[in-house]
């Protein structure tokens, strides 16, 4: 482990980060966000050591890094000079190639029945095109997913397993949190996704990086992670309510968000990758405002025409086994 304190913060995926405590080193303090990481990073920094923050996200909580900046940056500017932000501990690229690893343990006569606890609509359907990756490259003939405190959830999923003629099943965790076994006579534990001595490579790997960052560029990761959550998913979709897309615009044409409502600004049919970042209460940084464009207006693009980057034909309704 590289020198200094690391502090993991634990969401959803690891309810609050209780279920990362039989999986982390004695070194590492565990913490969910908001105003405990910020008294735990507080309490480090007052005793003088370098802090390293580590999202504990297998890539489905990308609110959870963009969280922890915010919390970071209510530091003092004492504190925060000793304290970064590391990459996310996994990324959903990591997942399906942990997931591909603990099935391959698994008899290819078994189902397997993807878990992990629901969050945002996205996220939870983006677990679909997950569990699709895992069964194209796998040898299972069943894959299926269940979202705990969510629908399908766990007994639901071992029942559409059994529906489709599955006589043994086993839950394979997408998440540090892994479910009871809802009917033992017909399904098994698979879990925990990922070993002691493996999270601790990983960890190590993340915290060591973080510091090359630092000692290298100045990079304390915070800019990075403010914009961690901004377009909302790979393929930015919004609810009823959310912000429209409108005439092409420059990466100066931002307005700025409100800390709770949805989105004011409009955004043009292509994103310019640098997206902008936001401050510890949620408000956008500050731009120059909007400019009128040069010339005729541009042609009316209706709504259902607008292409948006990363949309993924692997993405399944819940009802439907994912093969």
């Amino acid at each position: 482990m590289s020198p200094g304190e690391v502090v993991a913060v634990g969401g959803h995926e690891s309810d609050g980060g209780r279920a990362l405590r039989g999986l982390l080193g004695p070194r590492v303090s565990c913490v969910s966000g908001g105003r405990e990481l910020f008294r735990r990073v507080s309490a480090l920094r007052a005793r003088g050591e370098p802090v390293c923050v580590v999202p504990m996200t297998l890539g489905r909580d990308p609110e959870l890094v963009a969280d922890a900046a915010r919390t970071l940056l209510a530091l003092s500017a004492e504190d925060r000079a000793g304290t970064v932000l590391a990459e996310p501990f996994g990324t959903a690229d990591h997942l399906i190639g942990w997931l591909r690893a603990a099935a391959s343990r698994v008899a290819a006569d078994k189902a397997l029945l993807v878990t992990a606890p629901s969050g945002a609509p996205f996220v939870d359907a983006d677990l679909f095109r997950i569990a699709r990756l895992v069964r194209q490259y796998g040898r299972h003939r069943t894959v299926e997913v269940a979202l705990i405190g969510g629908d399908p959830d766990p007994a639901e999923g071992v029942r559409r397993c059994r529906a489709l003629g599955e006589r043994r099943v086993v839950l394979l965790p997408a998440a540090w949190v892994t479910p009871r076994v809802p009917d033992p006579e017909h399904c098994e534990p698979g879990g925990p996704l990922l070993a002691a001595p493996a999270v601790a490579g990983v960890l190590d790997a993340r915290v060591r990086e973080a510091w090359e960052r630092h000692d290298r560029l100045g990079d304390d990761g915070l800019s990075r992670g403010l914009r961690a959550a901004h377009d909302h998913g790979h393929a930015h979709t919004h609810g009823p309510g959310g912000h429209t897309h409108g005439p092409p615009h420059t990466d100066e044409s931002h307005g700025s968000h409100g800390p709770h409502g949805p989105h004011t600004h409009v955004h043009g049919t292509h994103h310019d990758p640098r997206t902008h970042p936001h401050g510890p209460d949620g408000a956008a940084a500050s731009h120059r405002g909007h400019r009128a464009p040069d010339g005729p207006p541009p042609p009316h693009h209706r709504a259902d025409a607008v292409a948006h980057r990363g949309a993924d034909p692997h993405l399944l309704p819940s009802h439907r086994s994912p093969r």
